[in-house]
């Protein structure tokens, strides 16, 4: 069944607003799950509705550590998101992709330790395939838009997710470097996990835009990544994501067809009804609305 498309942006480090959004309103959503990292922008760009969410909050008051994935992913949810970008400043584990440029994730390795990877628990265990952890048509069509912007873009990267906030050791980065080489494009960040993981158990197709600041830790004879490289191209890299978000929105076709994703939950409860715990149940009211209305 084919609708409308309604874009949730998750804003990285850098990205606080969209500023071609038209009607635009920041809106608080509450969420079971906790607290949403800020209120989400609503607003369109053309036909194309948006809910623009800040990460890390407006001014960056949460650490990467502090951000509650599954209160952001829950809360837009319940704005009616039928698809999220999430755009993330990242450091580049391959000589091939510099400052600057940016990537397009498909896979994941996720080193993040301590927080809350799912919505689900006792009296309602549930296993959603994550095999193949981002929605291919989002991410081509978000290449396709830092393209039209002007940027250089790469596909096809893996996104290896570290808990922070501190930066990487020399001998982490060196590790990863070869945990994703010389095969795969690499990337380094401290956010895609576990929100990538929720965005799948809440049936929402996911696509990550990576914006690379620095080379992290791993080059020979050079000083390790510090907060004030990062800045100074993390300013170049969200101007040209504006950019890309706006082109995104006008070419995204008229109506939105169904994924396969919409159906993530689908065969994928193992407890049996009896079992279920009724309050857990009454706070997966958005994101496994679709699921339980039919139980």
């Amino acid at each position: 069944m084919s609708g409308e498309w309604v874009i949730g942006i998750i804003g990285g480090s850098g990205l606080y607003a969209v500023d071609a959004l038209e009607d635009a309103q920041w809106i608080a959503v509450k969420s079971p799950f906790g607290e949403p990292s800020d209120a989400i922008l609503c607003g369109r760009i053309g036909a194309v509705q948006l809910r623009f969410l800040p990460r890390h909050g407006r001014g960056h008051r949460l650490p990467p550590n502090r951000v509650d994935a599954r209160a952001n992913i829950d809360a837009l949810k319940r704005a009616g998101c039928t698809d999220i970008l999430a755009i993330s400043a990242v450091g580049s584990l391959d000589e091939k992709l510099p400052p600057g440029h940016f990537a397009v994730v498909d896979q994941f390795i996720d080193m993040t330790r301590g927080r809350s990877a799912s919505f689900f628990d006792t009296g309602f265990a549930v296993h959603v395939g994550f095999a193949d952890p981002v929605c291919p048509r989002l991410s081509r069509h978000a290449a396709k838009a830092v393209a039209k912007a002007g940027g250089k873009v790469s596909e096809g990267a893996t996104y290896v997710a570290i808990e922070g906030p501190q930066f990487s050791t020399r001998a982490e980065s060196r590790l990863y470097r070869q945990w994703v080489a010389p095969d795969n494009k690499g990337v380094i960040g401290m956010t895609a996990m576990p929100e990538a993981k929720l965005a799948r158990e809440a049936e929402l197709p996911y696509a990550l835009l990576a914006m690379v600041t620095d080379y992290d830790a791993w080059r020979e004879g050079e000083a390790g990544v510090g907060v004030d490289r990062v800045v100074e191209q993390m300013h170049t890299n969200a101007a040209l994501a504006r950019m890309a978000v706006t082109e995104l929105a006008r070419a995204l076709p008229g109506k939105r067809e169904a994924s396969p994703i919409d159906r993530a939950l689908d065969d994928a409860v193992l407890t049996n009804p009896e079992k279920f715990d009724r309050d857990l149940l009454a706070k997966l009211d958005a994101v496994a609305g679709r699921l339980l209305a039919r139980r």
